[in-house]
């Protein structure tokens, strides 16, 4: 995570840049969470997002970044 957010600290985020990032903090999360097997089809899946959700129970990365910008604020 902090390699990640090292650099958007102090910076300004395009909305594109935003929705990358979430996008690779799911893809991150459903490699780490693996497959799931589907109980009605027996088949291997990815996991929804809800699922991610109940696994991951930490804030989403954009919400880090803005709680660390405003660390920042005061200084």
């Amino acid at each position: 995570m902090t390699v990640v957010l090292y650099g958007y600290e102090n910076g300004s985020l395009a909305l594109r840049e935003e929705h990358m990032l979430i996008m690779f903090q799911k893809k991150v999360l459903r490699r780490i969470f693996g497959p799931k097997r589907d109980e009605i089809t027996w088949e291997w899946r990815e996991l929804y997002k809800e699922e991610l959700n109940n696994l991951y129970s930490s804030p989403i990365i954009i919400q880090v970044i803005n709680l660390r910008r405003m660390r920042w604020v005061g200084h």
